[in-house]
């Protein structure tokens, strides 16, 4: 139920949460044997694919490898054959098609067409078709082709789904929906399907600690799909998990897929330690990094424990700097110290933050553009994934502009939102400050601060074999070459990246001029997308002209 106080739609109930349960759980015994093709859609290039650093490495070809579906691929029965492609690697061939007995896809909101793609490639093939994940679960009716749909998280519906792929080799005569009543409890979740892919292919690998968030910020879908109060892993799981990755490849660097890092935070200071020792029996093979709310700050005791471990980048939705559009957009707990404070509290830690910056809120004015120019320059945060509101279903944001006749889905625009403000303005003024944020010369200014005031502050990490290996010893030459080939003697600024380049090669700091070249050179070159109109100003639109993927988030079926 809801009600409008003050003109803002308030819920007065939370959806209730689906409960977990395991008693008197059997886990399904197949009669027949199958043949099941787990696919996982493609992204289209955008902001937070990292696409432009993929050059500039040896073998790597995705962002991250995507969690929800290698965990349905490792839940699927044993006695199964189960092949996982990620047509961020390489598509799936018809080959793969004729192959299976079934088809299961994963994907979020975004990748709504390339999901429903697979789908008529895999009716073509005259085969059962499965589709789950977030998307699906918030929006059921976005897939009307499909065969089975799976709503909700891994539990009782996946039991039933897996019963119905064994009993029945023939498509049903019209979709059946299997809902979650009953989850399974994330610790006695599997670990994912790490051994049917290549870690080294991806930019970084990732883990997924807790799901749910107990804040509710206007516009996410979070709360709603996965719950406030946060479920949570095993520390054993955890480092089960990342044992399996080692074995898997080591892309150097592992994401906390979390909601929130820092959602259940007696739950975050039980797993530290074990990360913390984790880390000093392997030699420090990886950084860590999370996302988490900018309250992390208050935690001295939390944040000198994810020194420990090694955790270097924090990812702060922070959307704005101004206090009445935080206020408006349910985001009060980014208040609760002053911001810049906040962020170089972080970084005395030695963790570089990336902040999230949402334009077309609605307290925005003509001046919004410049405070958050000003506070870039102020805060020094080097990446932001700047960003045109986008009102998600299933969100607060969404029903209320929905009532207030503010969504418009047409063709082309850039934004389902009508803001208060024109909308061509709030579209120039997002693309002059992504363009600006990101020009070679004030994005470099940013990254030597991080290089002075951050990274020292890090701990240092011992010469282990771990580290120092053969395999990463060639990949650093690769990357360093194809840095110093690249962006160093051909980049269109290769002035500026030299004023940076050589003091780190005197210092010896070949570790930060890698990752200032790579992530730099993406966001340099994304920019000047932007600037040709050739990227969408939100990551999460549909618009038709190319399809951009979300910020990356885990999933789970």
């Amino acid at each position: 139920m809801t009600a409008v106080l003050n003109g803002k739609v308030k819920d007065q109930e939370f959806i209730q949460p689906v409960p977990e349960s395991t008693i008197g759980r059997v886990h399904y015994q197949p009669r027949h044997h199958r043949r099941i093709l787990c696919v996982f859609p493609k992204y289209s290039k955008s902001f937070g694919t990292f696409h432009y650093a993929y050059p500039l490495m040896a073998h790597v070809r995705a962002f991250m490898p995507p969690q929800g579906i290698l965990i349905v691929a490792a839940y699927l029965p044993k006695e199964w054959e189960v092949r996982f492609i990620d047509e961020n690697i390489k598509p799936a061939a018809p080959s793969d098609y004729q192959w299976a007995d079934a088809v299961i896809v994963s994907g979020m909101h975004i990748q709504r067409p390339q999901i429903n793609e697979i789908n008529e490639k895999a009716h073509c093939c005259g085969k059962l078709t499965i589709v789950g994940g977030p998307s699906v679960s918030g929006c059921p009716e976005y897939y009307p082709d499909f065969d089975l749909l799976h709503l909700g998280e891994l539990g009782d519906a996946t039991d039933r789904m897996i019963e119905y792929i064994d009993l029945n080799g023939q498509r049903p005569e019209q979709q059946i929906r299997f809902e979650t009543k009953e989850r399974l409890p994330l610790r006695e979740f599997p670990t994912p399907a790490y051994d049917k892919l290549d870690l080294g292919q991806y930019f970084l690998a990732n883990v997924q600690f807790s799901s749910g968030c107990p804040y509710r910020c206007e516009f996410c879908d979070i709360p709603e799909l996965y719950g406030r109060d946060p479920r949570l892993k095993t520390p054993e799981q955890v480092l089960r998990e990342l044992d399996a990755m080692l074995e898997s490849g080591n892309p150097g660097a592992v994401y906390f897929v979390d909601d929130n890092f820092v959602g259940d935070r007696r739950a975050v200071s039980e797993l530290l330690p074990h990360l913390i020792n984790w880390q000093k029996a392997n030699g420090y093979p990886v950084q860590f990094a999370c996302e988490a709310t900018l309250n992390l700050a208050q935690s001295p005791k939390l944040l000198e424990m994810m020194r420990e471990a090694y955790f270097c980048t924090v990812f702060c939705g922070i959307e704005t700097p101004e206090t009445d559009a935080l206020k408006s957009i349910s985001k009060d707990h980014n208040l609760s110290l002053p911001i810049l404070e906040g962020i170089q509290r972080l970084n005395s830690y030695g963790m570089e933050v990336v902040s999230g910056i949402i334009l077309g809120l609605d307290t925005d004015t003509p001046e919004t553009g410049d405070r958050i120019l000003d506070f870039i320059r102020l805060s020094q945060i080097p990446m932001l994934t700047i960003n045109l509101l986008h009102a998600l279903p299933k969100t607060p944001l969404w029903r209320r502009l929905e009532q207030e006749g503010r969504l418009n889905s047409g063709a082309g625009r850039e934004s389902n939102v009508e803001f208060l403000l024109p909308y061509h303005q709030v579209v120039d003024m997002w693309r002059r400050c992504i363009t600006t944020a990101y020009e070679p010369e004030f994005l470099y200014q940013r990254f030597a601060y991080q290089m002075e005031h951050t990274y020292p502050n890090r701990i240092a990490v011992p010469n282990s074999p771990a580290r120092t290996s053969g395999e990463n010893i060639r990949k650093g030459l690769t990357i360093m070459g194809n840095i110093l080939l690249r962006v160093g003697i051909f980049g269109s600024y290769r002035k500026t990246f030299w004023s940076m380049a050589k003091p780190a090669l005197k210092r010896g700091d070949i570790e930060s001029l890698i990752h200032v070249g790579l992530v730099g050179h993406h966001l340099i070159e994304f920019a000047k997308e932007c600037h040709r109109g050739e990227e969408s100003a939100s990551f999460y639109s549909q618009k038709l002209r190319e399809k951009r993927p979300t910020e990356i988030e885990a999933s789970v079926l």
